[in-house]
């Protein structure tokens, strides 16, 4: 790994909102340089969730929708999210009795487009994550790295997946082949063969994760989303629903892709819940039939483009493992469903608690360790991942 300057061990607070909207995730962990492998090497400190409120996340859904939504507002919104941010970072720090050295902050995700499109005659790509540094910074008189899809996505990348820095970093084996899974609002893969070197990962967001259910169960229930996925198990998969949305473009599209609320948000949601309103379905079918769509396109992916990059010449691959971290991890039946697709494979699905790492803590360790990529001026992207046309270091620095 290409060192700028001579890398120190530093405590740094990773801070992630993912695209489910339902709060702050922090990392506190050490991150150093291992002069055997080469590489960085992260242990966890501490790990703390901050859920947002019902307001607070009401008004970042709605921001995702910017329609809606004056400039005004996103401003504030912007800077309402530092505070929580700061908020979130301190009280993870004192409960701990921990000092961080550095702040890393993921942002929320308000807009991200990584195809191009026209805008004022030029093909455009843009991304946007919201949540003002320099409110957290003068906070907690601690540098912050912030914004760090753009440099990804101006040298040719999609801007995402980011994570597979990490997931090389802590769970490369030198025998066994591994897939990790996060099941955030987006579910998203990394591809790590046995014995890889980091040229060799390959990594992609195979399409919507808790998104489409929690939507579902926020119109149907009220509730954030399908706790142990009870709903889901109560119903049954309406494959006629299913078939077709199997079927959508995204799904056969090659890596590197990213997707996000703008192919699987409102409208989306809309569409399928309306064509889950067949004579005799129930509320508990319909997300049934969402829960079965996230572990469906899973594994059609692995099967797609997984499998065949992993080398595997038979169905039962018996050395490799498929680790789940995220949200999405902690709805038994969507494990469940994705336990029994894989079964055919030989792919043993665990989470990530299995090797280490606690499922909530895995995406805010990512951006701990690429904040300190980025402090000391090294590449942060995985360019088999993104597709970047180069390795690039990520981010912005917001200094104390």
């Amino acid at each position: 790994m290409k060192q700028a300057v001579k890398p120190k061990s530093m405590v740094v607070a990773g801070v992630m909102s993912g695209t489910s909207a339902d709060g702050i995730d922090v990392a506190v962990c050490r991150v150093s340089f291992d002069a055997k492998t080469q590489l960085p090497k992260l242990k966890l400190l501490a790990h703390r969730a901050f859920p947002y409120s019902a307001a607070v996340r009401k008004s970042v859904l709605a921001a995702m929708n910017a329609a809606s939504v004056s400039v005004a507002e996103l401003s504030q919104l912007s800077w309402r999210l530092g505070a929580l941010y700061a908020d979130a970072v301190e009280a993870t720090l004192q409960d701990a009795a921990l000092n961080a050295d550095l702040v890393a902050i993921h942002g929320q995700t308000i807009y991200h487009q990584s195809t191009a499109t026209k805008f004022l005659g030029a093909p455009t790509r843009s991304t946007w994550q919201m949540g003002e540094p320099s409110v957290v910074a003068e906070r907690l008189r601690l540098p912050v790295l912030s914004d760090f899809r753009p440099a990804d996505l101006a040298a040719g990348g999609q801007g995402a997946p980011l994570v597979p820095m990490l997931d090389y970093v802590m769970f490369r084996h030198a025998t066994r082949n591994r897939v990790l899974l996060n099941l955030g609002g987006i579910a998203n893969v990394t591809a790590i063969p046995a014995a890889a070197q980091l040229d060799d990962v390959m990594a992609f967001d195979t399409g919507p994760a808790n998104m489409v259910i929690d939507a579902l169960m926020a119109q149907f229930t009220g509730k954030a989303f399908d706790r142990n996925g009870t709903t889901a198990r109560r119903g049954k998969v309406l494959e006629q629903v299913l078939k077709p949305l199997l079927a959508m473009p995204y799904f056969d599209a090659a890596p590197p892709k990213s997707c996000g609320r703008e192919q699987f948000g409102v409208e989306f949601v809309e569409r399928f819940r309306k064509a889950c309103e067949l004579p005799d379905a129930s509320h508990a079918d319909c997300v049934a039939t969402a829960t079965a769509f996230t572990a469906q396109t899973i594994v059609d992916a692995y099967v797609k483009f997984v499998w065949p990059h992993l080398g595997q010449s038979a169905p039962l691959a018996k050395s490799t493992e498929l680790l789940v971290a995220g949200g999405g991890a902690r709805n038994a039946t969507l494990m469940q469903m994705l336990a029994d697709r894989f079964a055919f494979f030989g792919v043993r699905v665990k989470t990530t608690e299995d090797v280490g790492l606690p499922i909530e803590a895995k995406e805010a360790a990512a951006f701990a360790l690429l904040g300190w990529l980025t402090w000391h001026k090294m590449p942060g992207n995985v360019r088999t991942a993104t597709g970047a046309a180069r390795e690039v270091v990520l981010g912005k620095v917001t200094y104390a």
